[in-house]
C-alpha cells in the first residue's frame, strides 16, 4: 500500500479518497478576472473617467435602436431564431462583403451569425485547434485569445508587433520563422487591438503567401474595419488562394456603438463554416434574436453614416493624442480602432499595470497595462491603453485630470 492509499484508508478503512485538484480546468489556470473587469470596476469604486474598457459611452443610430424595437413588437427573434443567424441578417452580411470587398458568399452556407466576435473566435479555435497545435498570433492581442487557444487545447506562438517611429510594425521575417510543422492557423488582428495597426497591403500579400506556401488555416478578427483613420482596410480573404482558408471575423458593436447587443458574424468557405457552426451549436446555440433584424438594417445604411463614425472618431483620437503629448507620454497615434497607445517612461514610470492601477486615485482617470495583452510582458510593461469612443467633454476632462502627472 502507497503513503496516499494507506494514508486515504485511516480512520474507518474506506475507500481512498481522490487526490486533491484545484477546481479550475488547469487550461485556464493562468486566466484570472480579465483585466477589462479589474479596471472597470475600479472606475465604479473611484468615479473615475473609464477610458480603459472599450465601449462608446453614447448609444448606436436611433433608426437601428427602433427597428430592434419594431421587430420585438413584431414578433420577430423572440423566439429562438435559426442555428445560422436569421435570413434577412446572412443576407446583409453577404451583401455587405460583395459591396465592400468584392467578397462574394452564399448566405446559406457561407455566413454564420454568433454572440459577438468573442463567440465566433471561441467557437473557430474550438473548431480547427487540436491539442498540440500551434497558433500564431500578433502579440499584444485581445485577452481572449490567449484562453480560446487554451481551451482548445492549442498552443500559442506569439509574433510581436514593435513599437518604432510613433507606430507598431510586424516582422515578417520573425512570423515566417515562427511557424513550425505543427502550426496550424494564423490569427490576425487588423485593425489591430491594442497598438492600432493596420496592416498593409504588402503586409496581407506577404502573410497570403506564407500560409498558401505552408498550407495555413488564418481566422481574422476584423471588428474594427470601419474605423481605419489612416491607410485602407484589406480583407486577407480577398488575396489568391485565401477565400477557401481564411475564416473572416467581424461584428455590430464596434461599427454601430451597440456592443452590449453581442451580434457577430463569420464568414468563409462552406467546410470552414460548418466546422464553426459545429462549435457553435453548444456554446450559445442562438442569440439576439430581435437585435439581428436590427443590425441587418444597419448594415444597409448609407456610406455617408460610415463615413460621419470614422469623422468623429479621428476627430477624437486627435482630440485624445494631443492631449496625452502635451501630459508627457510618448504617443503612439493609432491608424485605426479607438485605442491610443502611450509610454509612460518619459513621466519617470515604467511598470505600466502599477501605474494603471494607481491612476485612478492619483488623476482620477483609468486606462489599461498593454502588458497583459502579451505573453512576453516585459515587452508591454511600460505601455498602456485609452479608449477614445466617448464624448468630446469627457476625454477634455480625462486630458484635464492626467495634468497633475506633469506636477507628480
Amino acid at each position: 500500500m502507497d503513503e496516499g492509499t494507506a494514508a486515504a484508508a485511516v480512520d474507518g478503512g474506506g475507500p481512498p479518497r481522490r487526490p486533491h485538484r484545484p477546481l479550475l480546468n488547469r487550461r485556464l489556470a493562468e486566466f484570472g478576472t480579465t483585466i477589462f473587469a479589474e479596471m472597470s470596476a475600479l472606475a465604479t469604486e473611484t468615479g473615475a473617467i473609464n477610458l480603459g474598457q472599450g465601449f462608446p459611452d453614447t448609444d448606436g443610430p436611433e433608426s437601428v435602436r427602433e427597428a430592434a424595437v419594431r421587430a420585438i413588437r413584431d414578433g420577430r427573434g423572440n423566439q429562438y431564431p435559426p442555428g445560422p443567424g436569421v435570413p434577412e441578417l446572412r443576407t446583409a452580411i453577404a451583401d455587405h462583403q460583395r459591396t465592400r470587398y468584392d467578397l462574394h458568399h452564399d448566405p446559406d452556407t457561407e455566413v454564420l451569425v454568433t454572440a459577438g466576435a468573442t463567440e465566433a473566435i471561441a467557437a473557430a479555435l474550438l473548431a480547427l485547434v487540436e491539442p498540440g497545435d500551434e497558433v500564431i498570433a500578433l502579440e499584444p492581442y485581445y485577452d481572449s485569445y490567449a484562453a480560446c487557444i487554451a481551451m482548445a487545447g492549442g498552443r500559442r506562438v506569439p509574433v510581436t508587433l514593435r513599437p518604432r517611429d510613433g507606430a507598431y510594425h510586424l516582422d515578417l521575417d520573425e512570423l515566417r520563422d515562427a511557424v513550425t510543422e505543427r502550426t496550424r492557423l494564423i490569427l490576425l488582428n487588423t485593425p489591430h487591438n491594442p497598438t492600432g495597426t493596420v496592416l498593409s497591403r504588402a503586409e496581407l500579400a506577404a502573410i497570403a503567401e506564407l500560409a498558401v506556401e505552408r498550407d495555413l488555416l488564418v481566422v481574422t478578427d476584423e471588428v474594427y474595419e470601419h474605423l481605419v483613420f489612416d491607410g485602407e482596410h484589406v480583407p486577407i480573404a480577398t488575396f489568391p488562394g485565401m477565400r477557401e482558408r481564411t475564416l473572416t471575423i467581424s461584428s455590430a458593436g464596434k461599427t454601430f456603438s451597440l456592443t452590449g447587443w453581442k451580434v457577430g458574424w463569420v464568414t468563409g468557405a462552406p467546410a470552414l463554416v460548418s466546422a464553426v457552426r459545429s462549435a457553435k451549436q453548444f456554446l450559445t446555440y442562438v442569440s439576439a434574436g430581435p437585435f439581428q433584424y436590427a443590425i441587418a438594417e444597419a448594415l444597409r445604411l448609407p456610406p455617408a453614416y460610415f463615413d460621419s463614425l470614422r469623422s468623429l472618431l479621428r476627430a477624437r483620437r486627435d482630440l485624445l493624442a494631443d492631449g496625452l503629448a502635451d501630459v508627457g507620454f510618448e504617443v503612439y497615434r493609432p491608424a485605426g480602432t479607438y485605442f491610443v497607445t502611450a509610454d509612460i517612461s518619459p513621466l519617470g514610470a515604467s511598470d505600466g499595470v502599477a501605474f494603471c492601477r494607481e491612476l485612478p486615485r492619483r488623476c482620477g482617470v483609468v486606462a489599461v497595462p498593454n502588458a497583459v495583452f502579451y505573453d512576453h510582458a516585459a515587452e508591454g510593461a511600460r505601455f498602456i491603453r485609452y479608449a477614445f469612443c466617448k464624448q468630446e467633454p469627457v476625454l477634455r476632462e480625462a486630458v484635464s485630470r492626467l495634468k497633475r502627472l506633469r506636477t507628480g
